[in-house]
């Protein structure tokens, strides 16, 4: 069981930017005296309430009673293992690929696996130029198009560009957008959402050149140093998928170390 009192990078899921591009979306989240963010949800018509990544308090009930929901069945997705209240299973829990940012440049280097590290030699030496800058907040923009397509075509969840082109416009100071070039066309991005002391890889997509000269690779090392250099200690790279071999590869080679969440759990004061 993890510490609950162990210090972490914070969760975007929690933090106010989420929540402000939420309600700007026209959405009603809730935030718990204690400060934790709840979003609200309709399930077959019934009310729910959710806590997203974050370790529910040991007053929850109390806290939930302080805003109305003490009767109101609550779904719990910590974002690790952690003491919870009798609660239902509802999912088991996932694996996610976190990169420590705090080594050096030159000890994270090392921490490359062999291949993952000879890509990015290569794209290095493919004379491609890197660009970033925040995101637009223009949920047209190209990328947030190509993510929302791709999503769909693939079957996975994602942010509609609504909610991202919302986050960029509250908080445009925690996105950076990554792009690679050649020349004057664009190859490949990579979308980083910071929060607290970490970050986020939000959305990549590269074209047939961006994946022959390793593109990506050269975006996440030039985006860790970024975010390392301004004090982030970690980034979330996502969960690592058994239906996507090769995207966990990606992620693991690049140094970062597979962490378990806390699972999906049901939560409802009469079912105690």
């Amino acid at each position: 069981m993890i510490d609950a009192t162990a210090p972490t990078a914070g969760s975007l899921l929690q933090d106010v930017a989420f929540a402000t591009a939420l309600r700007a979306c026209g959405q009603r989240p809730l935030r718990l005296p204690g400060g934790l963010i709840l979003l609200q949800r309709r399930i077959l018509g019934l009310r729910v309430a959710m806590l997203p990544r974050a370790r529910p308090p040991p007053d929850l009930w109390a806290q939930l009673r302080a805003v109305g929901l003490h009767r109101v069945p609550l779904i719990l997705s910590p974002p690790d293992p952690c003491a919870l209240p009798p609660a239902l299973r509802l999912r088991a829990p996932q694996t996610c690929a976190v990169l420590d940012l705090t080594p050096s440049p030159d000890a994270r280097r090392a921490a490359l696996h062999g291949k993952w590290r000879n890509q990015l030699r290569r794209a290095e030496r493919a004379g491609l130029r890197v660009t970033h800058a925040p995101l637009p907040p223009d949920p047209n923009h190209p990328l947030l198009l190509a993510e929302a397509a791709q999503a769909r075509a693939r079957r996975y969840a994602s942010w509609p560009p609504r909610l991202t082109a919302a986050f960029a416009r509250v908080a445009p100071g925690q996105t950076r957008l990554f792009t690679a070039w050649q020349g004057r066309r664009p190859v490949a991005h990579m979308l980083f959402l910071c929060y607290g002391r970490g970050a986020t890889y939000h959305i990549g997509h590269s074209c047939r050149d961006g994946k022959a000269c390793h593109a990506h690779n050269l975006l996440l090392w030039r985006g860790a140093n970024w975010l390392a250099e301004r004090g982030h200690c970690q980034l979330d790279l996502g969960p690592l998928h058994p239906r996507t071999p090769g995207l966990s590869r990606f992620k693991l080679r690049s140094g970062a170390q597979p962490r378990a969440t806390g699972g999906s759990w049901l939560y409802w004061r009469p079912l105690g």
